[in-house]
């Protein structure tokens, strides 16, 4: 019997293998099929190239002598009538002879080594920079565009920015491909990079003569060779090394640009060394643009900017914001009538006045003479309806609404009395205003006073608040409530600042940015509604298609029962409080139109406040120095500022032509201006609370045995209401506590 083996399965399968090469193998046939499929596949790639770029689908290279900038994109306030533009006169053409080498050397070193080598492509280039994002050092070694293909890509919008589509992001490099090499055909490298050096986005503007004039006020024929290698630095990503915002950021690129032009043979390391330590410009130089509100419309090409980038610049964009004109019109009235006031004190302000300084250009730091900051918003939306950030945006672009860090004073005392109405203390609650000694770390006692030096024992938080007693917001904040619970609160509200855990942050000791307590100050007549301020309404496209259209940021953050209160409260302020004289008697705002806030003034009155709200508008105004000194020389003068006395007359300014307008005087030569805004309704009843008859001496209920003078309503979340009846005569038997 025949018996299979290894060794005759093995030849069994060979011989199967051979007959069937015998029967199909056709070598000369494959060999053509593949010479065909490989024609194919050519031509097509062929073809594929040579349309490319078919019609209109790639522009033609000689508009690099006519090319004209696209549109400026336009903004508008919230009623559509015009208030500036971007892209204005930015973009200064300068003629490459002009240029001194060192700053097209440095700009080669970083973009494009191979510049005076390459045909416009270059492959070296791309490998190069498939290594760096491998070993993560593309920052080192570049990109792989050329500056040629850069170029094409800036200047035509047939080729078009595609970065995510992956087929698309192929199509787009293949245009710039072949239009590069078009234009290397075309011209020469100096007059490419000439034109690079023209159209390439530089942050707020285009080509490097505007972004030498931008950073460092000069012509691009007077830079030196740290500045050059830091336009070189900026261009690669304008909002990441802007030296006005990210200093440090722009400083290390900067250096790398000068090590790369040292590796590249352009610098002498001696030379490195002296120009790594070179500073960066400090201050944006003046540019003459035309404007409204020009603290509000940068903030407004801050946030676009860094959205849309370049083509903020040049898409012909049609930016609708938030700014009502006539509201920003009203508030810089009224800070010029603070501003005069306190200026035209001779006996208490010692500091130089604004009105010497008129022929300043711009000042390097801050400036030396009152400044002050205004912002508007409405309280339902966060529309920021006006907004001033100093005096003189020429002197000083530096922003005091949205980035000043000043102390909150007595305006930080709501969101202390907040915590407590929130933890279920009632505003009847009765505290003694009397001496505070507090132990510190240093070992010395913290002995604070009362404004008026002087203390008035017992009285409720009603009455702390609105006569702003200082013992009575440290009892209540620190023993009471405990000052995390009320950092917490602040935290909620708005204040994103750092709040330190000591008991004087309870008086205000806390720095705080105007704008975040102004939406803080929001929550209120939002019956506990968080709205994050924004300025912009709407982004459309030079067609009117919409790009961008941001909605509220809304955040329920206190109970709406607490924070009716807080309202009620807080007009007890401008009722019978701080600031009833400054805005009903001196500011002349009608009884008919419901208001309410909290005056602020730190020690020695460097800083001052109000910040306030109707039914449909909050406010905050603040008045101080650049530099945290007092606002009057507290040596020589009779008063110290005060918010009652400063900001609180300009709150009641603006409130006042909100609601009722001004009427004309011909004989004065004052133009009328109509109301902005109807007179708004009350708040309302207080809905869900509880109204309760008690005596201001001891928060209790009110009875026949404490005097009718003293008796007030005061309202409660249910549940908090005061259980003992007042007794404040001598009778030996007491009434009992109600149940």
């Amino acid at each position: 019997m025949y018996k299979e083996t290894p060794d005759s399965s093995k030849y069994q399968q060979q011989s199967w293998l051979r007959a069937i090469l015998a029967r199909y193998w056709r070598p000369q046939q494959y060999l053509l099929c593949a010479a065909f499929l490989l024609a194919l596949l050519l031509g097509g790639a062929w073809g594929t190239w040579q349309n490319l770029c078919a019609g209109d689908a790639c522009p033609s290279v000689a508009q690099v002598r006519t090319f004209e900038h696209e549109q400026t994109s336009k903004v508008y306030a919230h009623d559509g009538r015009q208030i500036t533009e971007f892209g204005f006169e930015r973009r200064i053409p300068v003629s490459i002879l002009t240029v001194p080498e060192y700053v097209k050397d440095a700009v080669v070193a970083i973009e494009d080594k191979r510049f005076y080598e390459h045909g416009g492509f270059d492959p070296i280039g791309i490998a190069r920079a498939v290594y760096g994002v491998v070993t993560f050092q593309s920052g080192t070694l570049g990109g792989g565009s050329t500056i040629t293909q850069q170029l094409a890509r800036n200047m035509f919008d047939q080729i078009g920015f595609e970065r995510r589509i992956i087929h698309k992001l192929i199509v787009r490099k293949l245009k710039e491909v072949q239009v590069a090499l078009e234009l290397e055909r075309s011209y020469t490298k100096d007059q490419i990079l000439e034109r690079y050096l023209n159209e390439i986005y530089m942050g707020g503007g285009y080509g490097f003569q505007f972004a030498s004039q931008r950073y460092f006020g000069k012509n691009v024929i007077e830079l030196n060779i740290a500045e050059a290698a830091l336009l070189a630095a900026i261009l690669n990503r304008p909002g990441r090394y802007d030296p006005f915002r990210y200093p440090e950021r722009a400083k290390e690129r900067r250096n790398l640009v000068l090590q790369v032009m040292g590796d590249q043979g352009y610098l002498a390391q001696d030379d490195i060394r002296h120009w790594v330590n070179s500073p960066l410009p400090q201050e944006e130089p003046l540019r003459e643009v035309p404007t409204t509100a020009p603290y509000f419309e940068e903030w407004v090409r801050q946030i676009l900017d860094d959205r849309f980038g370049a083509e903020l610049y040049s898409g012909g964009y049609q930016i609708y914001t938030t700014l009502d004109i006539d509201m920003q019109h009203a508030a810089e009235a009224a800070m010029k009538v603070g501003w005069a006031a306190v200026e035209a004190d001779s006996v208490n302000f010692f500091h130089p006045r604004y009105e010497s300084f008129d022929t300043i250009r711009a000042f390097p730091g801050q400036t030396p003479y009152l400044q002050g900051a205004f912002i508007a918003l409405e309280p339902v939306t966060g529309h920021v309806k006006a907004l001033i950030g100093g005096r003189d945006y020429a002197q000083s672009k530096f922003d005091r609404a949205r980035q000043a860090q000043r102390q909150a004073g007595s305006s930080f005392k709501p969101f202390v009395y907040t915590a407590a109405i929130s933890s279920g203390i009632p505003a009847s609650r009765v505290l003694i205003d009397g001496p505070v000694v507090l132990p510190q770390l240093t070992g010395h006692d913290w002995r604070p006073a009362n404004f008026g030096q002087e203390f008035q024992g017992p009285m409720t938080l009603r009455e702390g608040l609105y006569r702003s007693i200082n013992m009575i917001a440290i009892k209540l904040g620190w023993e009471e409530v405990g000052i995390e619970t009320v950092a917490q609160t602040a935290r909620r509200m708005g204040i994103q600042t750092e709040i330190e855990r000591f008991p004087s942050t309870t008086i205000g000791a806390a720095e705080v940015i105007p704008l975040e307590i102004a939406e803080a100050y929001s929550v209120f007549p939002n019956m506990g509604t968080k709205v994050h301020p924004f300025p912009i309404l709407r982004v459309e496209d030079a067609a009117g298609n919409s790009l961008w259209e941001p909605q509220p940021d809304r955040t329920q953050v206190l109970d709406s029962l607490s924070a009716r209160i807080m309202v009620s409260m807080l007009e007890d302020v401008v009722i019978r409080g701080t600031g009833y004289t400054a805005i009903r008697i001196r500011a002349g705002l009608p009884f008919s139109i419901p208001a309410a806030g909290k005056t602020g003034t730190t020690n020695d009155g460097t800083d001052v406040w109000f910040n306030g709200f109707t039914p449909t508008l909050q406010a905050t105004a603040w008045f101080g120095m650049d530099s945290p000194i007092p606002i009057y020389d507290l040596d020589l003068a009779r008063l110290q500022a005060t918010g009652a006395a400063i900001p609180a007359p300009v709150w009641g300014e603006f409130m006042r032509r909100v609601y009722t307008g001004v009427p004309a005087d011909e004989e004065a030569g004052i133009k009328g201006n109509p109301p902005i805004l109807p007179i708004p309704e009350h708040w309302g009843s207080h809905a869900g609370l509880n109204a309760v008859l008690v005596d201001r001496k001891t928060g209790d209920l009110a009875s026949r045995w404490c005097p009718e003078e003293d008796q007030y309503l005061e309202y409660y979340v249910p549940g908090t209401e005061p259980t003992e009846l007042c007794d404040r005569s001598n009778r030996r038997f007491r009434i009992p506590r109600l149940r």
